[in-house]
């Protein structure tokens, strides 16, 4: 008896390690645009790109491209800046790129006969003071983390995000601001990783954006974290950027076009 329960918890155990993979419905392809001009203090900003892909299947590794499209951007002035498709890539980069705090700029992507369309206004930032580390943080108290401090912009509602990008994380971890309670204040991002090694470098970037922006990279950043903990239900809907598509409103465009003056610099751990 003793032998055939061992026998059968072998069996139980080597079942379940048998790979399953679900059958899911795979809607049809959406277009992805991928519209994050950005000005970095103390360059022209005359350099610009935007990225278009089409959402695919959930088992594909890799992600199509969208070649042969028409993507212009356009100021409060009418003066046009054209996009030009770098072959093979799906990158469409702008040279001549003018960028003006406080302007309204109007972007335009025609593809497969339908074209999406978008408004938004390049948002100045504050300069970065300096980075602060703490190498005892954690259960552990061996965790390394740093502080971000920036000064609030005075006299408006101000909107920031900062991102990080570090060899420990696979995509940037993001955070964002508003300024309710810090106006013309000393404002400060926190990030700590227990992966974070010393010599590791940190590519810091603030950003001034719109308040629409900041709303949607709220829920966003919510999403991406796991809000409602570990029993929080899948979003019901799709989150759904700042495009419209003026031929069919029903095939929208995914992602958010928005402008933003950056400052960023790179902090190597101690």
């Amino acid at each position: 008896m003793k032998n055939i329960l061992i026998l059968l918890t072998v069996l139980f155990f080597a079942s379940c390690e048998k790979v399953i993979e679900a059958d899911l419905n795979t809607a049809a392809p959406r277009l992805v645009i991928d519209a994050a001009i950005k000005w970095q203090k103390g360059t022209t900003g005359n350099q610009q790109t935007i990225k278009l892909t089409t959402t695919t299947g959930y088992y594909k590794s890799q992600i199509p491209v969208v070649l042969g499209a028409i993507v212009k951007v356009t100021n409060s002035t009418n003066t046009v800046f054209d996009f030009t498709e770098t072959p093979n890539t799906g990158i469409y980069v702008c040279t001549n790129f003018v960028p003006v705090l406080g302007e309204t700029y109007s972007l335009k992507v025609t593809y497969g006969g339908q074209t999406y369309t978008a408004t938004e206004t390049l948002i100045n930032a504050p300069s970065i003071i300096n980075v602060e580390q703490r190498n005892d943080l954690g259960l552990n108290s061996d965790e390394i983390g740093i502080k971000v401090n920036f000064k609030d912009l005075p006299n408006n509602n101000d909107f920031y995000l900062v991102t990080y990008q570090t060899p420990v994380l696979a995509f940037p971890f993001l955070e964002v601001f508003n300024d309710e309670f810090f106006e013309g204040n000393i404002i400060f991002g926190l990030f700590s990783n227990k992966d974070l090694k010393t010599g590791n470098q940190i590519k810091i970037e603030l950003n001034g954006v719109s308040k629409p922006y900041f709303n949607y990279l709220t829920i966003l950043t919510g999403i991406a974290n796991g809000s409602g903990g570990p029993f929080g239900t899948v979003p019901a809907t799709t989150l759904r950027g700042n495009f419209t598509n003026t031929i069919n409103k029903q095939n929208y465009a995914l992602g958010y076009f928005s402008l933003s003056q950056t400052d960023n610099l790179i902090y190597t751990t101690k």
